[in-house]
């Protein structure tokens, strides 16, 4: 799978409103049939910096996202909202969903 986060330093007075403002795009990419998950979460030390969590099947799918009309409109309708170019991290790894992190296991039996 392809697997992406990205940090979005959003302006502060459009902070409260980021999920709004990205929500037709985070829509739309969720319903791409490559699409693993596409999951926002908001800094606990920076309230204008927004992380997405992104991965794609494969290749053809990142493919098929960055030439979706709808990544399109995002290229012109989100960057007005930003403090600066997010920053991403971008890889290729064997696997397909989220493994346990074994270290912090939960055993609930009892």
């Amino acid at each position: 799978m392809i697997f992406i986060t990205a940090k979005f330093r959003v302006l502060p007075e459009d902070a409260e409103s980021w999920p709004q403002i990205s929500k037709a795009f985070t829509e739309a990419t969720r319903a791409e049939p490559g699409c693993l998950w596409f999951d926002w979460s908001r800094s606990l030390d920076d309230p204008n910096e927004y992380v997405l969590v992104e991965a794609f099947r494969d290749d053809d799918a990142a493919r098929a996202h960055v030439t979706s009309e709808h990544f399109h409109a995002a290229q012109k309708d989100l960057p007005p909202h930003l403090q600066e170019t997010p920053r991403i991290v971008n890889f290729t790894v064997p696997q397909d969903d989220w493994s346990e992190l074994g270290e912090l296991r939960v055993d609930r039996a009892g």
